[in-house]
Parts: structure tokens; sequence; C-alpha cells
């Protein structure tokens, strides 16, 4: 899932009482935060999305970098603060695509091991992921309980929103190109992809030309409103979870934005 480095909206800049947010079994919410259970190992996560993987996957001793409210992970400037935290680290999970992956590889030094992971909310994918962490966390019967919860919980979604189709019918849908998943849980094939660059003038006419009725926007490398003038819906999907590391949470939201959304077709 590797992107490039694209400009977005400013970021509101953040004390640094914000960087070292914790995960397992808190309640969210900005300050730090101290983990519920201290037992098996530390497992330090450049952002949310890593950290609710690690979380899936059964660990109880879950930290996290990036801010839970910066919208694009990898924009984010680290600071020495942040760089400490690495250090204590048995595990720390990043991403390909992140920037700052060199340097919070040095500073974890020789004990921590690199996990990379594949971030993407396709399904295969995140079920993957769980399964590659509960392995080496030795926690595999923890992420296997929550592959399967995650595979009955998908399935309703999925239910749920095709029942919303107007007429019964599924909608012309455009995505950008990390939204896909959401067009899957939605039971349709993409007319059209997009992204991660902004929408050339050539695209747009073809895009357009599809007639969409939703674009499946990507929130956290929104350049805006993607097909002015076409009179599709645009919904702004979120791939990170939020502060309480609530990895199904993305699903549910996204779900909910499009039964909405195709309720009112």
């Amino acid at each position: 899932m590797a992107r490039p480095r694209l400009p977005i909206r400013s970021l509101t800049a953040l004390s640094a009482g914000l960087f070292l947010l914790t995960a397992c079994g808190g309640t969210g919410g900005s300050g730090n935060k101290t983990t519920e259970a201290t037992s098996g190992p530390v497992v330090v996560a450049t952002s949310t999305w890593e950290a609710a993987l690690a979380k899936a996957a059964g660990a109880k001793n879950v930290r996290y970098i990036v801010p839970a409210s910066i919208r694009h992970a990898p924009d984010y400037d680290l600071k020495p603060s942040d760089l400490t935290a690495v250090a204590g680290a048995d595990y720390v999970l990043y991403a390909s695509f992140e920037p700052f992956a060199g340097r919070i590889k040095d500073a974890a030094g020789s004990k921590a091991k690199m996990i990379e992971l594949n971030l993407d909310n396709d399904p295969a994918t995140t079920q993957a992921d769980v399964t590659k962490l509960g392995k080496l966390f030795g926690t595999e019967q923890a992420a296997a309980k929550w592959n399967a919860d995650f595979s009955a919980q998908w399935k309703t979604l999925a239910q749920n929103v095709r029942s919303a189709w107007p007429g019964g019918k599924p909608q012309v849908v455009v995505t950008e190109v990390f939204t896909t998943w959401a067009a899957k849980l939605a039971g349709v094939q993409p007319a059209g992809t997009y992204g991660p660059a902004e929408v050339t003038p050539a695209q747009l006419s073809t895009l357009s030309a599809k007639k969409p009725a939703l674009v499946l926007d990507n929130e956290n490398m929104s350049t805006g409103t993607v097909l002015p003038g076409s009179g599709a819906k645009q919904l702004e999907i979120v791939n990170y979870p939020g502060a309480d590391l609530d990895l199904m949470a993305v699903y549910r939201n996204a779900a909910q934005q499009m039964e909405k959304a195709f309720a009112g077709s």
C-alpha cells in the first residue's frame, strides 16, 4: 500500500503530551494513558492502524506514536520524545509508505524486532496481518477469535448495506484506490478508481461519464471534491482507527455511511 506523499489540508500542531497515546483497554481520548495490562511483549506502533492490528491480535501492552487526530500519519514529523519510547519496545510495527520508518528502526536499536505491515482494510489483508502478529506475540488463540468475530461482523455489515440498495439494485460507485474495500463491503464493483494523486481533467471527464451515484473518497488523503458537477454524493471513508484502537469501528462507520447514502437515493 505504498503511497507518495501528497499535499493535504493543514494539520494542527499538537502538544508533546499527545505523542504517546496508548491502546489496549484504554478509553481513548487525548493525553497520556497507561495500558490496562503490562504482561506480554511491549509493542510500539507508528500509528493507530498498526496498533489496532496488534490489539486485535491479542497484544496487551501497545502504544502508538502518531496522534490519532493526525489525518495523514505519514506526514507526521517525529520528535525526539517519540523515538525514546521506541527504544524500550520488543516489537515495532510500521508500514513501508511511512517516510519515518528508517528513523524508527535506528531508534529501536538491536533489541526490538521491526515488523512491516501491509496496511489495507481489505478483509483478507486485515486478517492476514492479525494472524501474523498473533504468531509473533504468542497470542494465536486471541488472533483467531478476533478473525472469526471479524468475519461474522463483516458478513452482517455487508448484508445491511446491500439491503439499503435503492430498488434492490447496486449503485454505480467510484472509489479512491485505498477505499475499494468499502465498495466490496457494499457489494459493488467500482466503476472506476482514482488517486492517490489529485484527479486530472482527463480523469474527471472519464469518471464523471460513469454517472456514479457515490464517490468513496479517502478521508485520510482527501483533496476536496473529487467530481464537481457530476451530481455524485461524496462520502469520506476513514481508514485509520481512532484513539480507542477499535478496528471494527472503521468498517462499521463506513457501512453506516453507505447505508444512509443508499437510503437517501
